[in-house]
């Protein structure tokens, strides 16, 4: 396995391998690997002759008063991780490269990105499109493989490839999910045992929902209110959003739910921990 830390590096190694008839596919990642990063390499294995993981903890996509300080790091053991995993090529450059003083430029995508995790998180959805134009470049990637943990990032990315007519293939995998329900997260490791157990409170009012669906109610406040209602009863927990949107294009859904056709999507603040996770109907 090769680690690459040098942007020139790493486009030149990339040009040379798709020279070569290699197809790449790309895992972006913030690092902080785990199980559902690790769904993900495997599918990219499958698709592709060169396995690239980047562990980039993106400046771009934080607030002035969010976590990037002490978002988890932990490159001895992503090295570990991706070498078990299979990866040929770990990017992990540094932000001072990636970001010189004199960097300006900003990738933004303005429809999309306006709502849910958008609202609260004002600079996030720029700092991925921004990052992701340069790693599609840099890394040159025939397929990029997402995870659904957060399918508006997953519309997002999407919408930069299409419409910067990037020549790639997104891949996106189901959510993994530890054995309480609690989808698989960097942020996780922030969580005591306490809040651990109320956070795996998100899947479990989204299968309420579910359940209200599958018996053949379709209103989708009354879907919504009991989602809610179920994250409410949770002292811990902050509601800062639940809706429920087209899988596809990411459009609320206004009155009546289509099952096997509706995302429900929810993000709280556990204390000082903000969690997103999200059930298809």
């Amino acid at each position: 396995m090769q680690i690459i830390e040098d942007l020139n590096k790493m486009q030149e190694t990339a040009i040379g391998l798709r020279s070569s008839g290699k197809l790449i596919a790309l895992v972006s990642t913030s690092g902080a690997l785990h199980a559902g990063h690790a769904a993900l390499i495997r599918r990219a294995r499958e698709e592709a002759d060169v396995v690239i993981v980047s562990t980039i903890v993106n400046p771009l996509e934080f607030g002035p008063n969010e976590d990037y300080q002490r978002y988890p790091r932990n490159s001895s053991g992503d090295a570990e991780f991706c070498e078990k995993e299979g990866v040929d090529i770990i990017f992990r450059p540094s932000v001072k490269e990636l970001f010189p003083e004199s960097f300006s430029l900003n990738v933004s995508e303005t429809c999309i990105s306006g709502t849910l995790c958008g609202v609260s998180r004002p600079n996030y959805f720029s700092g991925v499109c921004t990052l992701h134009a340069m790693l599609f470049n840099l890394v040159r990637p025939d397929h990029v493989v997402l995870g659904m943990r957060d399918p508006q990032k997953v519309s997002v990315i999407r919408k930069l490839v299409d419409e910067l007519h990037f020549p790639i293939t997104i891949f996106v995998e189901e959510i993994v999910r530890d054995t309480d329900g609690l989808p698989f997260n960097s942020r996780n490791a922030y969580l005591n045992d306490f809040q651990r157990r109320d956070a795996a409170t998100l899947h479990k009012a989204l299968c309420e929902g579910k359940k209200l669906v599958d018996q053949g109610i379709s209103n989708v406040d009354r879907v919504l209110a009991e989602v809610t209602h179920h994250i409410s009863q949770v002292r811990r927990l902050r509601v800062i959003y639940v809706a429920a949107v087209s899988p596809v294009t990411m459009e609320p859904v206004r009155s009546e739910i289509v099952p096997g056709k509706t995302l429900v999507l929810t993000a709280v603040w556990c204390d000082e921990v903000r969690l997103i996770d999200n059930i298809v109907l």
